[in-house]
């Protein structure tokens, strides 16, 4: 053999090598830049939809899905609207409970499943349909010291190849970024928690006002609109003192519920203390926060209320104030709130069981305690 066939053969292998190091560095580059966003990522939807789109990239699949354990209520995995590209089964229940064997055998193992391989690896009868129904091309368990936060699909891979399975090296980066994802998980989770009035499921007065500075400071930024919506419950103590603490309580928590859904995914809603409640409405200018907040009105009103057998008549005042450059620029969450706390003791006054807008000379001779 010439010496120069030879020369050609060990340049070409030099040159394999070379091109497998680059893509590997690359690779690495792209984890970091994953880690980067996920960690940097608190807001539990934002982070599922990160990593779901990173991983329908990064890997050519058509769509990805992620059961996740509710952050209250750790008794189940759901799959909830944390899904992109892939259709559900309308007769099919997209929840894991944590009894099903399929979740102690992905806590106990760091292994990737096909859905045949699961099928087998499971008691025979066990309800997998919520997976299987997905036609997943790889099932990856999220685990943290061996817990497990959740349940990540792929859908079908985009391939020109006829076999369309993963290579270990796939599988390796795949275990990595759902390792990323569990922990990204895990701190969004303690966050919820922390964040999360556990009696109504709503956020907290110290997170609303979190939330209401940053979107103050980007309506002042463009010149937007946005809305505080703020009311109690009217004559709460009487069900306290009629029917005991817990009618109190089932009050406080089916009120909670209706204002949920009263308002979009964009809008906040937390429990400011006791019976008193708060909206923010983002984006939203002072006609469409008056509809909004009679809504919410009218449904507690014609609400049926019924505490162990008994029938209660439950009905909210409310106050509403708008930020707007031209007609309110308020410079401070607290402004904006304190003139819808005025707004809505203007309601209680004229009789309770309506919204008032906080309208600077309608509010002007309010005095709040604080």
């Amino acid at each position: 053999m010439s010496s120069e066939i030879i020369e050609a053969e060990q340049s070409g292998k030099v040159q394999e090598i070379i091109n497998e190091y680059e893509k590997k560095i690359f690779d690495l580059q792209q984890l970091l830049e994953i880690c980067r966003s996920l960690c940097s990522t608190l807001e539990f939807s934002t982070l599922i939809e990160s990593i779901l789109y990173t991983c329908m990239g990064q890997f050519h699949v058509l769509g990805a899905g992620l059961f996740v354990l509710n952050a209250l209520d750790a008794d189940s995995f759901h799959l909830d609207s944390n899904y992109k590209g892939i259709d559900l089964a309308p007769n099919i229940s997209y929840v894991i409970p944590t009894s099903n064997p399929i979740v102690p055998l992905l806590e106990n193992s760091s292994k990737l499943y096909t859905a045949n391989e699961l099928i087998h690896m499971l008691p025979a009868g066990t309800n997998i349909s919520m997976i299987t129904s997905l036609n997943p091309s790889l099932i990856i368990p999220l685990t943290q010291h061996n817990h497990l936060n959740g349940i990540l699909l792929l859908g079908e891979r985009i391939t020109l190849a006829d076999d369309a399975s993963y290579t270990d090296y796939e599988k390796e980066q795949l275990t990595v970024i759902a390792s990323l994802g569990s922990i990204a998980i895990n701190n969004a989770a303690l966050l919820e928690r922390s964040s999360t009035d556990m009696m109504t499921h709503l956020k907290l007065k110290y997170f609303f006002y979190n939330v209401l500075t940053d979107k103050l400071d980007y309506a002042i930024s463009t010149d937007g609109d946005l809305s505080v919506i703020m009311f109690d419950i009217d004559f709460f103590k009487n069900f306290n003192d009629t029917y005991g603490h817990a009618c109190g309580d089932y009050v406080l928590q089916t009120v909670a519920k209706i204002i949920k859904s009263s308002i979009r995914g964009q809008d906040l809603a937390s429990r400011y203390g006791g019976e008193e409640f708060t909206v923010l409405l983002n984006e939203t200018r002072s006609e469409d926060a008056m509809i909004v907040a009679e809504r919410i009105r009218s449904k507690v009103e014609q609400f049926d209320f019924c505490y162990e057998d008994r029938h209660v008549k439950v009905t909210i005042s409310l106050g509403v104030a708008t930020f707007n450059i031209n007609d309110n620029p308020v410079n401070s969450p607290k402004m904006l709130v304190d003139q819808a706390d005025r707004a809505l003791y203007v309601s209680k006054r004229s009789g309770r069981n309506c919204v008032t807008f906080a309208d600077a000379k309608l509010i002007s001779d309010i005095k709040l305690d604080n």
